[in-house]
Parts: C-alpha cells; sequence; structure tokens
C-alpha cells in the first residue's frame, strides 16, 4: 500500500552537490516523521539525517552535519536531502524511509523507528 520512491542519485566530482527526493504514495500513507540513512556492502545502514513532521526538528548525523539539509513537504509525503561539499566517503546507497504511527516523541536516528523503506538510490562520489 505504501511505496517510497528515492530519485536524484548519480556519480558526481567531490566537492559536488546533488539532491535527493523521496515521494511516498498510498491512499492511506500517513508520516509522523521521514528520514535517510545510507549502506555500502559490509557495512551496517547508517543514519543520515531526519525530520519530525510535528515539530519540525531536523536532526543530523556528525558526519554530514554542516553539509548536507533535509526539507520536506508533509502534504505532499515528499522529503529531500540537499548533499553539498560530497566527498568520496559519501558514495552509498541511500535510503529514505518513513515513520508511520502516533505522533510522539521517538528516536530519530534509529532504522527500527521507521517502518516504509525505499528501494534505494545509488550516490557515487568521485575524487
Amino acid at each position: 500500500q505504501v511505496q517510497l520512491v528515492e530519485s536524484g542519485g548519480g556519480l558526481v566530482q567531490a566537492g559536488g552537490s546533488l539532491r535527493l527526493s523521496c515521494a511516498a504514495s498510498g491512499r492511506t500513507f500517513s508520516s509522523t516523521g521521514m528520514g535517510w540513512f545510507r549502506q555500502t556492502p559490509g557495512k551496517e545502514r547508517e543514519f543520515v539525517a531526519a525530520i519530525a513532521w510535528s515539530s519540525r526538528m531536523t536532526v543530523y548525523a556528525d558526519s554530514v552535519k554542516g553539509r548536507f539539509t533535509i526539507s520536506g513537504d508533509n502534504a505532499k509525503n515528499t522529503v529531500y536531502l540537499q548533499m553539498n561539499s560530497l566527498k568520496p566517503e559519501d558514495t552509498a546507497l541511500y535510503y529514505c524511509a518513513a515513520r508511520m504511527g502516533l505522533v510522539a516523541p521517538y528516536p530519530m536516528r534509529s532504522t527500527t523507528t521507521y517502518s516504509a523503506w525505499g528501494q534505494g538510490a545509488q550516490v557515487t562520489v568521485s575524487s
């Protein structure tokens, strides 16, 4: 019923920028927050950024703070990740995720917070 689709990935040189988009669809879809995670082969899925719709609070991983910006439109069930000053270590498969449930405090950095996931968008940063 709920589908999340990422777009905007690609290949970029170090120092460049990319903007990822994630659109959620489904007539019954609603979320209390959305986030971005990334993963490389052999590593755990890593938190990148998240936004809580009720408070508009945003949180970021230390590794991307100051370079990435998460934004979105809850009414449109859409979230974005603006990535600037990209580094080769940012290379990963980026996943969009949505939390569905009660509007209440929750651990925004945890993968277990989110129940709906996209298929991933590849971001490759060349040196």
